[in-house]
């Protein structure tokens, strides 16, 4: 990772970077985006009143999201064994505050106890511990996860997902960059307080997919009804990111 030239590639941003320096380094390997359409209605109660639903041609999505993390550590410190490495799994859908698009998450699970710990209290994020599984076969990926979070509700969510065509760039525009192209997280505390987080990574380089997902009821796990239809999928072999510190908005 060269975080001077990543910092360099911005004209693929809707908005400008941040001021302010990055604090935090993250590879993100083997991700695919899974995508429903959902009416707003139904998801709607489901979202805190302060976001506004982001839609596509008035259309809502909900994705469920599962990769491998690398190179997860603070900017100045190296990467440590055991911890800085680790699966990942989330459910979002994509909200708006003053009409500046972010993802909202449900969920996120991680396969790594201190990264659960450190996720809740300083980024304010529904992290869940989890037991994961990721393996590399051949070009496709097994994936599991049974959620292991004390009181938490049962979520589990198994799949194996390859992809299917080269490497293409999603215009500008188009419902896959409309997905995929989003640099702001927001997120809530206990106390109701809303906040911002601020990433950057180069533009994503996505390949058409196919899924077969064994089990989920992650998402019904937060009461998401998933309409039974295939989902909308990009797959992505990597991803650079830089991560800014959470900014309290409201």
């Amino acid at each position: 990772m060269n975080p001077a030239t990543i910092i360099q590639e911005i004209d693929h941003r809707a908005q400008p970077l941040p001021n302010g320096p990055w604090i935090m380094t993250q590879v993100w390997h083997e991700l695919i985006f899974a995508h429903w359409p959902m009416k707003s209605e139904k998801l709607r109660p489901l979202i805190p009143r302060v976001f506004e639903l982001d839609t596509f041609e008035g259309e809502a999505w909900i994705g469920i999201v599962p990769f491998r993390m690398s190179t997860v550590h603070p900017r100045g410190i190296p990467s440590v064994p055991g911890i800085s490495a680790f699966p990942e799994l989330n459910v979002r859908t994509y909200v708006k505050i003053n009409n500046v698009p972010g993802v909202y998450f449900f969920s996120l699970e991680a396969g790594n106890p201190i990264a659960v710990a450190l996720a809740r209290s300083l980024f304010h994020l529904p992290y869940f511990n989890a037991s994961m599984n990721c393996k590399h076969v051949g070009n496709t990926i097994l994936y599991s996860s049974h959620r292991t979070h004390r009181g938490a509700p049962a979520a589990d969510f198994s799949a194996y997902y390859r992809p299917t065509a080269p490497v293409q760039f999603a215009s500008a525009d188009t419902l896959p960059a409309w997905l995929t192209e989003r640099y702001y997280l927001y997120t809530t505390d206990r106390l109701q307080r809303t906040y911002r987080g601020d990433i950057h990574h180069r533009r994503w380089p996505l390949q058409a997919a196919e899924i077969e997902i064994g089990l989920d009821t992650l998402s019904r796990s937060h009461k998401l009804d998933l309409p039974d239809t295939a989902p909308l999928l990009h797959y992505s072999e990597r991803q650079e990111v830089l991560i800014w510190p959470l900014r309290r908005i409201l």
